[in-house]
């Protein structure tokens, strides 16, 4: 039989999770150290498990306090966005929670998110960059409302979520002028020994592209190996090897770092996904960003 909340002792756990001991915490809410423990023993009662660990002097969560920390932070952070949305309507805006893998070129997560800024509804956009599982774990919490990577969510990651496809598009390289001018001639042969700008290995685009050297025959020199677009790029632009990007942004690339293109690689694409906890999409920030995608940015249509 299901108990309703107290979001009382929900407080109380979550004032505890965030100090670290029940005596932090009990200067913070002004409350005796026995009133906070035995709060948080009916908590624990009613949720039939254990919150916390011993840890020296202090606690630290079990599996189960994580999980409801994660909870009890989005609890408290969408009543705080209740009340100031009823206080202020007018001033409020939507709130838009966006995670951004961290391979993903800046440039691509700029044009792929534009669009939701100029909705009829103002939003306030959040941006959360990290790692493909981190990202997933804040969807599943509800922190974030969509994920923008360059891969689809598997079985492998555990968590029910949906894939949709923005679109794809080839990658090319760049180099500054003069490294332009020593190795297109000859391309792709040209390569050989020519020193690369390179994502990490254990990246999409970084595995395809070394996997296209393989092919080729081709034994490149990595000088630099990053998951960071910005960082390669910036060494591109000091001449000090060739880095890759999307083929649909060959202009603005050529701006931004003041390189030239040497040469488009049809045979890698690169491929981007809005992930959502929705299968078909209604929230209006995600609609923005996959509709406009596959028009405008990709130029293509598809059906969820």
């Amino acid at each position: 039989m299901l108990h309703q909340l107290n979001f009382k002792h929900l407080r109380y756990f979550l004032a505890v999770a965030q100090a670290g001991s029940i005596a932090q915490a009990s200067e913070t809410l002004n409350l005796t150290p026995q009133t906070i423990s035995g709060q948080l023993k009916l908590l624990e009662d009613q949720l039939g498990v254990e919150l916390f660990e011993r840890a020296g002097r202090g606690l630290r969560l079990t599996d189960a306090g994580r999980h409801a920390q994660a909870y009890a932070e989005q609890i408290f952070s969408m009543g705080e966005a209740l009340q100031e949305q009823l206080k202020n309507p007018a001033q409020s805006l939507r709130r838009f929670s966006v995670g951004i893998a961290d391979v993903l070129p800046k440039l691509i997560s700029y044009h792929l998110l534009e669009p939701a800024l100029e909705l009829d509804e103002a939003v306030h956009l959040e941006c959360r960059e990290g790692s493909m599982e981190t990202l997933l774990a804040d969807l599943a919490a509800h922190k974030v409302d969509m994920v923008l990577t360059d891969r689809p969510v598997d079985a492998g990651f555990n968590v029910k979520a949906y894939n949709h496809l923005l679109g794809d598009c080839p990658m090319s390289l760049f180099a500054s002028a003069e490294l332009v001018e020593r190795y297109q001639p000859g391309f792709p042969r040209s390569l050989e020994g020519a020193p690369m700008l390179m994502p990490t290995s254990d990246t999409i685009i970084g595995a395809s592209l070394r996997k296209w050297f393989d092919s080729q025959g081709l034994s490149p020199e990595i000088v630099v190996e990053c998951v960071d677009h910005a960082l390669l790029g910036t060494f591109g632009m000091a001449g000090k090897g060739i880095f890759c990007g999307p083929a649909l942004l060959e202009a603005q690339i050529e701006r931004q770092y003041n390189v030239k293109t040497l040469a488009r690689v049809e045979a890698i694409p690169e491929r981007f996904y809005a992930i959502s906890l929705e299968r078909r999409i209604r929230h209006p920030g995600v609609l923005a960003v996959t509709n406009s995608a596959r028009r405008t940015l990709f130029k293509i249509e598809q059906s969820e």
